[in-house]
Order: C-alpha cells, then structure tokens, then sequence
C-alpha cells in the first residue's frame, strides 16, 4: 500500500473511532431514521449541484449507496436508540472486516493468503479482549441490528470493489442522495411527522454540530476515500483497518474524556494493531520485490 494511501485510511479510522460517540449524542434528542436523513441529506447537498455524477451505470452506485448508507446506518442508529453502547457498537460493526473477506471470496474469489487469516485472528482476539471487559447490557434486539448492519458495510464493499474509477467525493455525495429517500419514508412511517417536525424544532447548534459532523468529516471524506480503496486495493487487504475503530475510539474517549487507559485496553490495542502488521506483510514484500527489481 502506497504510503499516502495508509495515511488516509489511518485518517479515515481515526474520525470513524471518534463517531460512534457522536452519533449515540446525536440519537438522544433526534429519531435514529431522521438523523440518518439529515446526515445523509447534508452530505449530498449541496455538493451533488456542484460535482457532476460518477461516470458509473446508476443503479451500480445507487445499490452501493443504499448498502453502506442507508441500511447501515439506519440499522446502527436505531440500535444505538435502543440502548446499544457506543463502544460495544464501535465494536461489533467491524465484523464487518470478516464478513467483507467471506464475500469477497463466495464472490470475487478473492483468497486471503494465509498471514492474512492469521492477522485477522489476532486482531479478532483484540476485540474479544475488548468485548470481555466492557461488562455493559444490551438488548438482544440492537446487538442483532448491529450485526445486520455489519453485514450490510460488507455487501457495500464488495459493491464498491466492482465500480470502477470515479471521484470519490462524488461517488459518496451521489450515493448519499440515492440513500435520503427511502430513510425519509421510513423515518415519516415510523417515527411520525409529528415526531420529527417536534425534533427538528428542537435542535440547537449542539445538534446542528453533530449533523454536520455525520455529514462531512465521517460521510463524503470517510466513505469516499474508503470507496476509492476497495476499488484500488484487495478486501483482504483493506476490511481489516476497521478494527483499529474499536482502538482509536477508546483513545479519542481518553483525550477528549479523560476515561482510563486499562491495562485490557492497551492490550486489544497491541493485538488489533499486530495483526494489521501481519495483514500488510504480503503488500510490504511484493512492494519490496518490485524496488529490487527495479
């Protein structure tokens, strides 16, 4: 992986670690489906009027946007309202990371090479220490909602592996768009009009903050440069950075929060991050041998 790609995908988890806090502040006054509206409805306007459409068959991004937009998402928020933890839920959506390398492979047949499984093992471990010391209840409801939203980011992947090249900010603020009308429908459904012209009434900057946030930093920056990836680079290769969420937002929580640093949680973090290693370690050399080549 070039190095200017590993600092943006390093950049991209650090703002998707720090967002499962933002998004559990946001559903506490905002409808978990109108949140999703608004955040998706931010990240396509205005900049759909200013960027034109990806030059990729419609259906193939509104499939992609529908995937990683607006099932993800309004299953996590919905979950989260319902009383699932931020940092469970940092967790458990990166079953992702394993559930992208089976579909990649059922459909793409792309095979993980051995001391790729091996460093997904690990870090897999990482996260299990981290499951095992959180000691917070959930409803069984939520956890399952989380999964299915897990599931839903791998089926965005393998999409996103089949797009082609594109403007990656386009390709999220488009995606974003074709996201907006189904989680307004719902959100009308279920939430109720009264429900969230009540909420929208109710907003303060606060709120309006933590929109934006969703909307910009975390949807078009996040999700565009996450897309270019999968398309450039192997799932196997890619899925497993979002382990690393659970880590880096434990550590945005100690700087911004003051929570503690435990002895379990440098731990996990040491497990995610040498089973990251090992995951590289075939791109490292392959890069290695073509220098020498050269």
């Amino acid at each position: 992986m070039r190095v200017r790609d590993l600092l943006l995908t390093l950049l991209v988890v650090i703002v998707w670690g720090s967002n499962f806090v933002v998004m559990k502040l946001g559903v506490r006054d905002i409808p978990p489906l109108l949140f999703c509206t608004l955040r998706f409805g931010f990240a396509a306007f205005p900049a759909v009027l200013l960027l034109r459409p990806p030059r990729l068959p419609w259906r193939r991004v509104a499939a992609w946007g529908l995937a990683q937009f607006a099932v993800q998402f309004g299953l996590l928020l919905t979950s989260l309202k319902l009383g699932m933890a931020a940092g469970l839920a940092s967790l458990v959506m990166q079953l992702q990371a394993f559930f992208t390398i089976g579909l990649a492979w059922a459909v793409l047949r792309e095979r993980a090479r051995p001391v790729q499984l091996l460093g997904g093992a690990i870090a897999l471990a990482g996260m299990g220490v981290v499951a095992l010391n959180l000691h917070q209840r959930t409803s069984i409801v939520g956890l399952l909602l989380m999964i299915a939203g897990a599931s839903s980011w791998a089926v965005a992947n393998v999409l996103a592996r089949r797009l082609g090249p594109a403007n990656a900010v386009a390709l999220a603020a488009w995606g974003s768009l074709y996201a907006v009308p189904p989680l307004l429908l719902l959100s009308l459904l279920t939430e109720g009009v009264g429900a969230d012209l009540h909420a929208l009434q109710a907003m303060d900057a606060a709120s309006w903050l933590v929109v934006a946030f969703q909307s910009y930093p975390a949807t078009l920056f996040g999700f565009g440069v996450w897309a270019m990836l999968m398309r450039r680079y192997p799932a196997a290769q890619i899925a497993p950075f979002t382990l690393l969420v659970p880590v880096t937002g434990m550590l945005t929580a100690a700087l911004v929060l003051h929570e503690p640093l435990q002895d379990w949680k440098l731990l996990a973090g040491a497990l995610v991050l040498g089973g990251l290693a090992l995951n590289q370690l075939p791109a490292l050399r392959q890069r290695l041998r073509a220098a020498r080549a050269a």
